[in-house]
């Protein structure tokens, strides 16, 4: 492997680090302490798992951690009405509802009932619509996660061509933005885009975010690009024993690895950062909300 291996999971540590200095300062000086509130429909095994890693990470943060967790079949009034409240309670500064819901919910309709300066997840339409403009909003975790990274890696963006593969509201259209934010040339790729990997191969930065396991390979990509996979996918792992699996990328990390200058792993890249930007946020949140100086180094 040639290219230099960006490691989530050491950055997402130092992340980490800031939002606890930070609460830590905010206790001391102002007797706040910011609050996480995380509200959990049904039974799905991999939220819950990823419910408890937040709360776990969030107390550890030195931040007040709710949890919320309701019957499958709760309706929608009733999880309405529990966001009303959480609006209004000043001790919560940040609000997720963990997605996806059960069916007979309106993902919708319950983001858009969270206040927009408590949407911590950045999916209000509001936020949406205040990232895609250019002004401060929340925003979503995992691109300003992989945002976090380039910075670092690059110091300024000012000038690069970047790549975004994949359009979802999630991932891509918001990192596109704060791409553009910081002044990179910015192309969306997506499934009907003609001679995809020509464009690839134009970027200095390439984000995948396509959801397809291992579809970019090393002859997409530019040498000396830096390559953010964000892609999670589990595929079939013969080699470890019947039935077994292994977690790859949205790249096929070997190839990539041989020509780009940069590259983050899966797992261990991007994934990390997620919840960190999540506390990040809600330390910002919980900033703005009082009129206070916000966290250096953990916003857009």
């Amino acid at each position: 492997m040639s290219a230099q291996l960006i490691d989530g999971k050491a950055f997402a540590a130092t992340v980490r680090e800031k939002v606890a200095a930070h609460v830590a300062r905010l206790k001391e000086e102002n007797g706040i302490t910011p609050g996480l509130a995380v509200v959990l429909v049904g039974e799905d095994p991999a939220s819950q798992v990823y419910v408890r890693s937040k709360g776990k990470q969030t107390v550890e943060a030195g931040m007040n951690s709710y949890e919320h967790k309701l019957e499958a079949d709760t309706s929608e009034a009733d999880l309405l009405a529990l966001i009303d409240k959480l609006n209004s309670d000043p001790a919560v500064h940040g609000i997720l509802v963990q997605l996806p819901l059960p069916g007979h919910l309106n993902e919708d309709l319950v983001i858009n009932s969270i206040a927009p300066e408590k949407d911590v997840d950045g999916f209000h339409i509001s936020n949406v619509g205040l990232l895609g403009t250019g002004q401060k909003s929340m925003v979503p975790c995992t691109p300003l996660g992989c945002l976090m990274m380039l910075r670092d890696h690059h110091g300024s963006l000012s000038g690069l061509n970047a790549v975004v593969v994949g359009r979802s509201n999630i991932v891509g259209k918001p990192m596109a933005n704060l791409l553009l934010k910081d002044s990179c040339t910015v192309t969306i790729a997506h499934s009907r885009t003609k001679d995809i990997e020509e464009v690839c191969k134009q970027a200095d930065i390439v984000v995948a975010a396509v959801g397809r396991p291992e579809m970019i390979t090393g002859d997409w990509i530019k040498p000396g690009a830096t390559v953010i996979d964000v892609g999670i996918n589990r595929i079939d792992a013969p080699e470890k024993g019947e039935g077994k699996t292994r977690l790859v990328g949205d790249c096929h990390f070997d190839s990539c690895a041989q020509v780009a200058g940069a590259i983050t792993p899966v797992p261990g890249g991007v994934g990390p950062m997620t919840i960190a930007c999540l506390l990040a946020n809600t330390v910002t949140a919980c900033c703005r909300m009082n009129g206070l100086t916000e966290p250096d180094g953990l916003t857009a």
